[in-house]
């Protein structure tokens, strides 16, 4: 996908790698539409950017916050052309109950799917469209700690791949980001997050590889819409990871087991 001229709406993009996509975006000559929970974060954003920039304050999980999306970029700039489905968050330690479920599925898998049933008519009709979908190394391997993070990861690459594998005859590309740690709010949060199951979840993060910028992650994902490249990996180590996990499924699973031994070990034992 030639990226210049486009008209782009990224969701959660106040802050993270959100926020650096959208940057990136438009030093390649993009217009984006900034969208956050958090009007103020989404507004210096857009200002950081200038004309080429405008914010939007909407709730990504619902299909009235995507709609609002893209009725700010068709009012500001025209049809969106390129989506990224970044919004995400960690949810609750351990398993979670109902409730913590409905909010994690809300954001982190209907966000995307929603947003592809707003966008796919009008892209099916033009023969062209671009989704990204920001998932997480966690989508191909698992999340130490936490449910709603693995399984939610895992859904949305399983719909990036449907996606996909369905249009892309009909002129649209996806992408699905998987990083490890990457240095944004999020995992300052999970850093700071008491409790055993959070603790275990921050340290298998930090202790899976380097934690790198929310830039670092930016410029990778670019280059991969440019080279219209499903999978972005920027921890490349992550593909050995995802290769050792299908070709000896039970010997990964034993070895996470022993992972989580001694996460559990670092966390309840006194210093």
């Amino acid at each position: 996908m030639q990226v210049e001229n486009k008209v782009a709406v990224v969701t959660g993009g106040g802050s993270g790698i959100g926020r650096a996509l959208a940057i990136e975006l438009a030093r390649n000559g993009v217009q984006v539409v900034i969208g956050d929970l958090d009007e103020h974060k989404a507004t210096d954003a857009a200002k950081c950017i200038g004309d080429a920039a405008a914010s939007v304050q909407a709730d990504a999980s619902t299909v009235d916050g995507i709609t609002s999306l893209i009725a700010g970029a068709e009012r500001n700039f025209g049809p969106v052309d390129l989506f990224v489905a970044n919004a995400g968050i960690m949810g609750a330690a351990g398993l979670g109950d109902s409730g913590d479920w409905d909010k994690i599925l809300a954001i982190n898998l209907r966000a995307h799917i929603n947003a592809a049933e707003l966008l796919l008519p009008g892209w099916l009709t033009r023969g062209s469209g671009y989704f990204v979908s920001v998932a997480s190394a966690a989508g191909l391997l698992t999340q130490l700690g936490s449910a709603g993070y693995a399984v939610t990861k895992h859904a949305a690459v399983g719909f990036a791949e449907w996606l996909a594998i369905t249009h892309s005859e009909d002129g649209i590309g996806v992408s699905c980001v998987c990083p490890l740690g990457v240095d944004t709010p999020l995992l300052d949060a999970v850093r700071s997050s008491q409790g055993p199951s959070s603790q275990i979840s921050a340290r298998s993060i930090i202790k899976s590889g380097r934690v790198i910028s929310a830039a670092e992650v930016a410029a990778e994902t670019i280059d991969a819409i440019r080279e219209d490249r499903f999978m972005v990996l920027p921890h490349p180590e992550v593909l050995d990871m995802f290769r050792g996990k299908g070709a000896d499924y039970d010997g990964w699973v034993a070895r996470m087991r022993r992972v989580q031994r001694s996460l559990r070990r670092d966390v309840t034992e006194p210093q």
